[in-house]
């Protein structure tokens, strides 16, 4: 018997896989730096791939009905009617917003025209349902890219049918993810949501307030909904934060409004180039 024939019990030991290949070596607890290495490597270099340079933020409810579901619960066998229908009628309002906006990146921010094959404010959600769809819904409508960051979740998230295929992306960290949706983001546009579209929200109105994110704008759709939400002027009596605090955000109503005001805040477009 020759050494490579008897030495089968050896090849076949995990000891013997190359790393890459030893999925219960890279899930031992000790290497979650490489595993969190791993998740920002894949979706830049991905990104990069395609030209990604840059992205417009949209946050919103994962819970926000589109007008098919919208549609379904109308013709349910007990249809929903009353308080509740009108409250999700107001919401699927905030959906056709969103695919609107969605539409409008695309179509005016650089998305659909690579310059140097770079892209610029490409439309990016966290790909779910919701708000999420509807952005990236109205960028497929476009014709233009998309990108859905999506988190792993006890309850599974699945992505949603819009977001570009090649760059619809799954994570397991919410820092890793936080991370990527911030480190391109030229803008941010936050539809109605609940405890995940607010921590996101004062993450990025702390990496502001603190500087350690550039002057971006940052837009909160549907006055009333916010201002009903969060009283900031209790923070600012209170002297819990600076009144110049108070203006790294506005309110719109539209989904044309929250594209001026981006343009006007700042927003680098192929026709607003410095």
């Amino acid at each position: 018997m020759n050494d490579e024939a008897g030495a089968n019990a050896q090849i076949e030991s995990t000891s013997y896989l190359l790393p890459v290949e030893d999925t219960n070596f890279l899930l031992r607890d000790e290497m979650r730096a490489v595993r969190f290495a791993l998740e920002y490597a894949k979706a830049d270099l991905l990104l990069k791939d395609w030209g990604v340079r840059s992205t417009i933020i949209v946050f919103g409810s994962a819970r926000v009905p589109s007008p098919e579901r919208l549609q379904s619960l109308q013709q349910a066998a007990t249809p929903v009617d009353g308080p509740q229908l009108e409250r999700l009628q107001r919401q699927c309002a905030w959906y056709e917003a969103a695919r609107e906006f969605g539409r409008i990146a695309s179509e005016r921010g650089g998305a659909k025209a690579p310059k140097d094959r770079w892209r610029d404010n490409v439309i990016a959600t966290g790909g779910g349902p919701g708000i999420m769809e509807a952005a990236n819904r109205g960028a497929a409508e476009a014709h233009a890219p998309s990108i859905g960051f999506n988190i792993r979740l006890p309850h599974e998230q699945f992505p949603n049918h819009y977001s570009t295929p090649e760059l619809s992306f799954r994570f397991h960290y919410f820092a890793m993810r936080k991370m990527h949706l911030a480190m391109r983001a030229n803008a941010l546009v936050i539809f109605p949501g609940g405890f995940g579209t607010m921590d996101e929200l004062f993450e990025l109105l702390t990496l502001r307030q603190t500087g350690k994110a550039p002057a971006i704008p940052i837009v909160l759709f549907d006055r009333s909904y916010w201002q009903r939400l969060l009283n900031l002027d209790v923070l600012l009596e209170e002297a819990m934060i600076s009144p110049d605090d108070l203006q790294l955000f506005d309110y719109v109503d539209s989904a044309e409004d929250a594209w001026r005001v981006l343009v006007e805040r700042g927003l680098r477009t192929p026709l607003h180039q410095p």
